[in-house]
């Protein structure tokens, strides 16, 4: 179905048309392009404000999300019974955020792939609250961004391997 991408900050050029071939490269690799999925991309004021609100986290970060379907085994993908119901949900970019991680060394753009698709793990049921949790989060990342490599000629990694 549809990609919908927001871009609600200033504080970072944004190459859309990469963020949105990219993240449409990994909806087909997860078999998700008949899902609604919305992108909304945030400077850190607003990505701390959402983080404080929803995690009781007051700091900035990466990327935050919402799932449509709360209580989604990992590794599923949902079985909508009507039309409303082809939507996974929401993901919120903190590029501002992204951008200051990459500033030593990572490209932003491919960065902001790799964290797009940590973010799509999370609305798939993935999480990484256990050491468990972050195993088979790490293995479904890299298996996904391994292919993305494939198609694309990258070479990105899991974000989750930094926490490891």
């Amino acid at each position: 179905m549809s990609l919908v991408l927001r871009n609600l900050q200033k504080a970072v050029p944004l190459n859309r048309a990469r963020l949105r071939r990219d993240v449409e490269t990994l909806r087909r690799i997860l078999g998700i392009q008949k899902f609604d999925l919305g992108l909304i991309c945030v400077d850190n004021q607003r990505i701390q404000r959402i983080n404080e609100i929803y995690r009781k986290n007051n700091m900035p970060t990466d990327v935050l999300s919402f799932p449509f379907y709360e209580h989604l085994e990992a590794g599923k993908l949902p079985d909508p019974l009507h039309r409303d119901e082809f939507n996974l949900g929401d993901i919120f970019l903190g590029v501002e955020y992204v951008m200051d991680e990459c500033q030593d060394s990572r490209d932003f753009h491919s960065t902001l792939a790799v964290v797009v698709a940590h973010g799509i793990c999370h609305l798939l049921g993935y999480t990484h609250e256990t050491e468990e949790d972050w195993r088979e989060m790490f293995r479904r990342e890299n298996d996904i961004l391994s292919e993305f490599n494939r198609l694309t000629g990258s070479q990105l990694e899991p974000l989750t391997k930094r926490r490891l």
